[in-house]
């Protein structure tokens, strides 16, 4: 009876701790799922309204950037001289450091836009985004002057690196992006392609950066957290399924 008792005993006591163990891992899972970055896309575009963006600078976003069929687009019909009315780039609200950003966009005939990252917003100091924020290049190449610059083209980083392979679609086709930063490593793919690889922030970089037109600019690529910026470059340009990872 007693040798019963005792394996009974025994048996209680390994559920008991199997049952906290079984807790204790379950614990662990939902910490590692909710607290480390890097575990969800985050959508930039919720396809309907503007939520989430603002004007560089402050403000709401320009009546020219609007809306439909889940598509953000800028409307380059009603102008103010060479400017579009209601338009300027507009920037996510909230600030990234390392992550991975990934969207489509196509472009107008000979039109012209941009993607930048790590824009820091003090106009008192910065009057435009690339003043501060590297950008991948989006541009109708055949029908756009820049298109004939080195460094200029789609994909590349502007007027930094050129694409290593041309993967651009033809004007009216949509192309994928994608953008990963971490800790200063750089690659921009361009419809499945790695088309840039590069460092930020060292010696090359800030001897690249001295040979580019963005030597008189002492802001530009100096801050390592900052808001993803869509241009307007007077011209015509559409983006969807904007998606972004904490890395």
């Amino acid at each position: 009876m007693q040798k019963t008792i005792a394996i009974v005993c025994a048996a209680i006591m390994v559920g008991a701790c199997n049952s906290q163990s079984n807790k204790n891992t379950t614990s662990v899972s939902d910490s590692t799922k909710t607290n480390q970055p890097g575990n969800e896309w985050i959508s930039l575009f919720d396809g309907k309204t503007t939520r989430g963006w603002h004007k560089y600078g402050g403000g709401p976003v320009g009546s020219a950037w609007k809306v439909a069929d889940s598509v953000l687009y800028l409307d380059a019909s009603e102008k103010e001289g060479e400017k579009i009315k209601g338009g300027g780039d507009i920037v996510t609200n909230e600030q990234f450091e390392n992550f991975d950003l990934k969207l489509e966009w196509k472009i107008s005939k000979g039109g012209n836009s941009g993607i930048m990252f790590c824009v820091h917003e003090d106009t008192t100091k910065y009057k435009a985004p690339y003043e501060t924020g590297p950008e991948m290049q989006v541009l109708d190449n055949d029908g756009h002057s820049d298109g004939k610059i080195h460094k200029h083209r789609a994909g590349d980083l502007y007027d930094l690196i050129a694409c290593s392979k041309e993967t651009v679609k033809p004007v009216g086709q949509w192309n994928q992006v994608e953008i990963k930063l971490l800790n200063g490593k750089l690659d921009f793919y361009l419809n499945g392609v790695n088309v840039v690889s590069t460092t930020i922030w060292d010696n090359d970089w800030d001897r690249m950066v001295t040979n580019s037109k963005f030597k008189s600019m002492p802001g530009f690529a100096k801050f390592k957290k900052g808001g993803i910026d869509l241009q307007d470059h007077d011209c015509a340009v559409w983006y969807r399924n904007l998606m972004i990872k904490k890395l």
